[in-house]
């Protein structure tokens, strides 16, 4: 049964988390926090995303919150440090805040940055951690991802190369002209109406699932064992979330059978603020827990008023479009 509107409101804080470095064209992060019978869940699709992908953000709260969660395979999730498009003198302070974890993803393709910027960038985060894997965000055609993935690889193997090209066609002719190198798909999988789609079409080794944008961790786990029947791993991502989002990508990495790859879980070392105690990272991984908000630190990263009005107002129209969905 879909919570009413003001049984979603009752409660619901909306925050805006300060950040370290620019991420995604942002230097802050707004999510809006509901809670529930069961627990906080978390609503943050990004502001450029329309009702009907933002819908699926707010199923993952409500479910979140509503209906708690499935149960744990494991205790303790693997995570790979995250390296935004920064200088190759910041990459040692950036993996600092990763303590432990040997596997490192770079971001890469960033607009206006160039090869030789990326190039940099990975040697610099080679010197320090074992494992390696790029993101592009799909910002590079077929043409330029060849040619970057040769020069990237000429010091040393990736782990994959996460959406280096945004549409499926794309990412098929890439893995044709560069087999050496696994795809992960990103974009592709979890902005699409056919998650499988480029699955079937062989655009991908690995996929690389977040549970908010697949509209919560059961169809997240729904969805990992119909990319396991297609031969294809998957890897439990993070969309930015604040420690609340964190808790609930960790509980779904855990109720994983197989879990591969460290997951992209990490991302808390970003906000310089949050609305509980940052998740402790030991040994490269972090703990199954259950978050729930700290009245001081919510206090300190409430948004402005304009701001709650505009999430509320979101909100309630992604709630009526799950309504529509029969939910």
């Amino acid at each position: 049964m879909l919570p009413t509107v003001d049984e979603l409101l009752d409660g619901a804080v909306v925050v805006s988390l300060p950040m370290r470095v620019r991420f995604r064209g942002i230097t802050a992060r707004e999510v809006l926090l509901l809670h529930g019978p069961a627990g906080w869940g978390e609503f943050g699709p990004f502001p450029e995303y329309g009702d009907d992908e933002a819908a699926y953000w707010l199923q993952s709260a409500i479910e979140a919150a509503w209906q708690g969660r499935p149960a744990p395979r494991r205790s303790r999730i693997a995570v790979n440090a995250t390296v935004p498009a920064v200088g190759p003198d910041r990459v040692p302070d950036v993996l600092a805040r990763f303590p432990g974890a040997r596997t490192a993803k770079v971001k890469v393709a960033e607009p206006g940055q160039d090869l030789a910027q990326d190039l940099a960038r990975v040697r610099a985060v080679r010197e320090l951690v074992p494992a390696v894997r790029i993101d592009a965000n799909g910002g590079w055609t077929v043409d330029e991802a060849a040619r970057a993935l040769t020069a990237l690889t000429a010091d040393g193997p990736l782990e994959y190369a996460e959406q280096p090209c945004a549409s499926v066609p794309e990412l098929v002719e890439l893995r044709r002209r560069v087999p050496g190198i696994r795809v992960a798909a990103d974009e592709s999988i979890r902005r699409a109406d056919d998650p499988l789609r480029v699955v079937r079409a062989g655009g991908a080794d690995v996929a690389v699932v977040k549970v908010a944008p697949l509209g919560g961790v059961r169809r997240l786990v729904d969805l990992a064992g119909e990319l396991s029947a297609h031969g294809v791993e998957v890897v439990v991502s993070s969309a930015l979330d604040s420690v609340v989002g964190i808790a609930t990508g960790l509980a779904a990495a855990a109720a994983l059978p197989e879990l591969p790859y460290a997951c992209g879980l990490g991302t808390g070392g970003f906000f310089t603020a949050d609305v509980a105690p940052p998740l402790h990272m030991s040994e490269g991984s972090l703990e199954v827990v259950s978050v729930a908000p700290d009245p001081e630190l919510l206090g300190a990263v409430r948004a402005a008023p304009n701001r709650v009005e505009w999430w509320h107002d979101r909100l309630k129209r992604c709630r009526s479009v799950l309504a529509g969905r029969g939910l």
